[in-house]
């Protein structure tokens, strides 16, 4: 008797059919009306909007789609500034058998639409030849104007001290010539 054999007369079962692969998850499938009182609820949802959107953000009702079975987001048109092409939804749902709608979640979604930034990339992919020059141009006018600033800082602070000097000669001149000035310093 082999070790295949044994297997198969202790487990009672042939040893391929014991090692069945695991069953898949059932899918679950997206109803395609929503729940009759789910839709109904569109001032439940408005209602749950109102709790953190300003009223005159929220625009007209745009209608009801089913995500799940029990579970119903209503949209409503954005008139948030910036926000063109938006929507506001609210979603609600129900337990089995009961008649009132419980908002479970709101927020803001782009339609087909609204504006969006475009997509991120790194900083790397970004960069562009004519941005790099861009940038040393920038930085060249930066320097020459630096330059030209310290420069002029390093003129102005050469005519301001040789127009001290002359001052101070000037002054020196004054007194040597003065004998009353020189005779009142001596003492």
């Amino acid at each position: 008797m082999s070790a295949t054999e044994s297997s198969e007369t202790v487990s009672g079962a042939p040893a391929a059919e014991a090692e069945s692969p695991a069953k898949a998850p059932r899918r679950v499938r997206r109803p395609s009306k929503p729940d009759a009182v789910l839709a109904a609820a569109v001032e439940t949802a408005r209602a749950g909007l109102l709790e953190v959107v300003p009223a005159e953000q929220i625009g007209t009702y745009i209608g009801a789609f089913p995500d799940a079975e029990r579970l119903v987001t209503h949209r409503f048109e954005s008139l948030r500034p910036g926000y063109n092409g938006w929507h506001w939804y609210a979603t609600v749902a129900r337990v089995p058998r009961g008649k009132v709608a419980t908002v479970c979640e709101v927020g803001l979604l782009p339609s087909e639409n609204a504006v969006l930034a475009p997509e991120w990339l790194p900083w790397s992919e970004r960069l562009r030849p004519e941005d790099v020059a861009a940038e040393e141009a920038a930085k060249a006018q930066e320097r020459a104007l630096s330059d030209d600033d310290e420069a002029a800082d390093q003129a102005q602070t050469g005519q301001d001290q040789t127009e001290q000097d002359e001052a101070a000669q000037d002054e020196a001149a004054e007194r040597s010539s003065d004998p009353q000035t020189g005779a009142q310093e001596d003492r």
